[in-house]
């Protein structure tokens, strides 16, 4: 056996475990933790300009890949605090994401010591483990406890706190004989598939709901295989897109209230069936549950057991891990098309593309100051089907899920529950490190960049070039949207005469300016025919530059994009396409 200090121990078990990629920022009371990481020399470490934003890059590296596992690291007290927001991204995402924390000594936990605080408490509701050590020879087995959790059942993330003195206490440790411990995923039995293929088959009209969880289990290619055999219609959820392509022609498009497509919503209301995989039965997904469930039956596989029924009862639940599941239903789904057994689907099908094939939203847009629509319309142009695309919440995010196509897993990447402002910058800047060779692009509006615009900086620095696109209507776009019944629009724009900078035309914030400040490339456009020019240009800028490059959308600032309260009452509050040439770039070309 070897003697070492508790956090070499720590820092060769990262190692092992495959968490090799940290994002952080170093203090005091984490000094011997940095110290370990330099001595061992496996670690990358990213700086942040701030812990929050330390966390969303880990949060982002984790979701770039599967098998990934970020690592957040800070000092103690308002590092910690720092990081709940992105541990609540996280879990509220079912994302495996290790935060790491310095602590005061523990003789002085009780003393209201300098930037001592009871972190453990504070983060125990949005991680699977929130631990202080207090002893050193608690480190290797809380490590190897936390790469368990954070794998196992219904992914998530940890905390683990550590006390300067139990950083620097020196214990008996050999990595070689270290093992991981298995991790644990509960598996559906043949029976319980063989029934929910039963009750599939007997509908007329049945779709498969695919969730994150499909895509966190590596699975999007046994979902695919599984609709094509079944020739059965898929509806991906937000956290779900890209399990399915979007110009599969079983890719029935989105549901929801927001982050939907019409043609997905209609083919939902015209179901008789759903099992859903993977996946929550989100708010802004289902609506109300009245009318979403009203006149179809309900299979719910979901590898947390608790999640069964915790939204609405389905006709048969299975606590089954989302791959395992896919597996089994593949094997059987084989046997009975051997057998013939197999309904025909081929009109409920066609059905769904006639309905993709129509009920589509205008995007092509002349005006200027230019519309939202427009700018989605023109990515999808510009970037080809290997773009990975991150976003967070708000009206551009809601309008980019609308109107914008993603062709993989992993391809969309989206703070889906928690929905942080200022998630977007530091996410991709982490989703980069995870993706290194491949196309980011993120999308914000005004207020989401601002929120952590400090962090285009690491990119800078660091060179992780992507393109982030920021469509800018000086407005808390979303808020503004739902305050509309309350006559409050002059207490959320975000205008003002910059002096500094007039060019921005009462816009504000000169996100130009700023950005160039913080050693990153910026261009900004005010016509929709520049679209495509300063597109071209930011690619270049960020191949020569090897930094984050923005593009600057001024938009209209009253903005109203599609959304409601129910699934069948969603407000088209623009135009909807009648022609070919109002909805360019859909999937499939409108008839006119």
């Amino acid at each position: 056996m070897t003697k070492m200090r508790t956090v070499d121990a720590a820092v060769a078990i990262l190692a092992k475990e495959g968490a090799i990629e940290a994002f952080g920022l170093p203090g005091a009371a984490i000094n011997p933790f940095y110290s370990a990481m330099r001595a061992h020399g496996g670690i990358r470490h990213t700086l942040a300009r701030h812990v929050e934003g330390a966390s969303h890059m880990a949060d982002g590296y984790s979701r770039a890949a599967d098998g990934n596992i970020g690592i957040c690291i800070g000092t103690s007290g308002p590092a910690g605090t720092d990081m709940i927001t992105g541990l609540y991204a996280a879990w509220a995402d079912s994302i495996p994401m290790l935060c790491i924390t310095g602590q005061a000594p523990v003789a002085k936990l009780h003393k209201e010591d300098f930037q001592a605080v009871d972190i453990e408490s504070i983060a125990k509701p949005v991680t699977k483990m929130a631990m202080t050590i207090l002893e050193p020879g608690q480190v290797p087995g809380a490590f190897q406890k936390a790469f368990q959790l954070m794998r196992s059942g219904r992914p998530g993330p940890v905390l683990l706190d550590l006390p300067f003195d139990v950083q620097m206490a020196e214990i008996e440790f050999d990595i070689d004989a270290y093992e991981p411990i298995a991790v644990e995923k509960p598996k559906a039995s043949r029976n319980q598939l063989a029934k929910a293929l039963d009750m599939l088959t007997a509908a007329e009209r049945p779709l498969i709901v695919a969730g994150g969880g499909i895509i966190n289990a590596g699975a999007s290619a046994q979902l695919v295989e599984l609709a094509e055999l079944l020739n059965v219609p898929v509806i991906p959820t937000l956290m779900g897109w890209g399990t399915i392509p979007d110009d599969h022609e079983l890719m029935a498009g989105m549901v929801g209230l927001q982050t939907s497509h019409r043609y997905g919503n209609e083919t939902m209301l015209a179901s008789d069936f759903v099992i859903g995989i993977g996946n929550r039965w989100a708010n802004r997904h289902t609506g109300g549950l009245d009318t979403y469930t009203a006149g179809r039956k309900f299979v719910h596989i979901d590898i947390e057991p608790t999640q069964i029924g915790r939204v609405f009862s389905p006709d048969f639940g299975i606590a089954s891990d989302a791959g395992a599941a896919l597996d089994g239903l593949i094997e059987l789904a084989r046997e009975r098309q051997a057998a013939k057994s197999l309904p025909d689907y081929s009109a409920w099908v066609a059905e769904c593309t006639a309905r993709k094939g129509s009920l589509q939203r205008k995007t092509h847009f002349e005006n200027v100051p230019i519309k939202p629509q427009r700018v989605y319309e023109e990515m999808n142009k510009a970037f080809g089907k290997d773009t990975t695309y991150v976003s967070t919440i708000g009206l551009s995010q809601i309008a980019g899920a609308q109107l914008l196509h993603v062709f993989g897993p992993r391809k969309w990447i989206n703070a889906g529950q928690a929905g942080p402002l200022g998630w977007t910058c530091p996410a991709a800047l982490g989703v980069v490190r995870g993706k290194p060779d491949e196309t980011v692009v993120a999308l914000s509006g005004d207020y989401d960049f601002q929120f952590m615009i400090e962090e285009l900086a690491v990119g800078a620095q660091f060179n992780l070039p992507y393109i982030h696109v920021v469509v800018n209507n000086s407005y808390l776009g979303l808020i503004r949207q739902s305050q509309r019944g309350f006559n409050m629009e002059q207490n959320v724009s975000l205008a003002f005469e910059n002096i500094n900078s007039p060019e921005t035309n009462g816009y504000g914030v000169d996100h130009v300016k700023v950005t160039e400040g913080l050693g990153c490339k910026a261009i900004r456009v005010e016509n929709p025919s520049d679209l495509p020019a300063a597109f071209d240009k930011a690619k270049a800028l960020m191949d020569e530059f090897k930094v984050p490059v923005v593009v600057e959308v001024i938009l209209e600032k009253i903005t109203n994009i599609s959304m409601g309260v129910e699934i069948n009452g969603v407000n088209e509050f623009e135009e909807l396409a009648e022609r070919g040439e109002d909805a360019p770039t859909a999937i499939i070309a409108l008839l006119d």
